[in-house]
């Protein structure tokens, strides 16, 4: 876990901005008072003055609209101090020397890179994974880290590079889960653990996914024959399991029905033949005995 007590956290507050539109009518009004007296400057030379002012006081005023759209904010600042973030969707109005900075808190997707990274038994694996986020808190993405978006995409990579230790690709010992059967675990692992990486930032994490998941080139074959391997043992027993129970069944109903009467060796025989039929790669070729058992 990452410990982050030691930075000085800022926190979103509401704040800033006001109404843009009784502005804007107000300022356009200024103007429109600041023309009229400019046109009459010749009947009185004085009341140019005011009107100047009007329509300067109003151009500089101009200087304070910004707009917001849905999931959009903008953190105010006062000569580097944080005063606030607007949420207010539509055209909104700030004292032109306050600061502002916009951020999108709209839900984004990213694809990690593809990393090469060793699992729990220190084989070299290919994974990559897929992360929903968003910004949470715009104080903490904008002023306590440099560059929110880069910080993210590092602390996805060392994310991703802690949670793959920690799994086997495949066949863990004792039933733990792996990577490649327990995608559902090992996501929400990441989750948890980059969610904690990244909450410096004001960032939540909504959704991770591992999108790519493979042996690394140069073990790839090896591995590829042992599961093969694998599948062929279990396959085997399989078929061992099945034959050894149609044995069984097919002497308990000989016996029970008297079709013939068999002892320990003639038994023997018979369940050593069933085998051979029944576990066969080959379809059984039929031999006539035109002895006895005994010779």
């Amino acid at each position: 876990m990452t410990d982050h007590s030691t930075i000085n956290k800022t926190t979103e507050r509401v704040g800033g901005g006001a109404n843009g539109g009784l502005l804007l009518l107000f300022l356009l009004a200024a103007v429109a008072v600041g023309a009229m007296m400019l046109t009459r400057i010749e009947e009185s030379p004085m009341i140019g003055i005011p009107g100047v002012l009007l329509i300067a006081l109003a151009v500089f005023g101009l200087a304070g609209f910004y707009s917001l759209q849905p999931n959009e904010g903008s953190a105010i600042t006062l000569f580097g101090s944080y005063k606030g973030t607007d949420r207010t969707t539509g055209l909104r109005w700030v004292l032109p020397w306050y600061g502002r900075k916009k951020i999108s808190m709209r839900v984004r997707n990213v694809t990690s890179e593809m990393l090469k990274v060793n699992d729990k038994g220190g084989n070299p694996i290919e994974i990559a994974a897929n992360v929903v986020w968003r910004v949470s808190d715009s104080a903490q993405a904008l002023f306590d880290v440099d560059d929110y978006q880069a910080f993210i995409n590092i602390q996805i990579e060392t994310a991703l590079r802690e949670v793959a230790r920690h799994y086997a690709y495949d066949h863990a010992e004792d039933g733990e889960p792996t990577l490649r059967a327990d995608a559902e675990i090992v996501g929400q692992r990441l989750k948890e653990d980059l969610q904690d990486r990244v909450s410096v930032a004001g960032i939540a994490i909504d959704e991770t996914h591992l999108m790519h998941l493979a042996y690394a080139p140069e073990i790839a074959g090896a591995m590829l024959k042992r599961q093969q391997a694998q599948a062929v043992l279990a396959a085997r027993a399989m078929i061992v399991a099945g034959a050894v129970s149609m044995v069984e069944s097919a002497l308990a109903q000989l016996s029970e029905r008297g079709v013939v009467e068999l002892d320990e060796e003639r038994k023997a025989s018979m369940v050593s033949n069933l085998l051979v039929v029944l576990c066969a790669d080959r379809e059984a070729q039929p031999v006539i005995n035109t002895g006895t058992l005994y010779g």
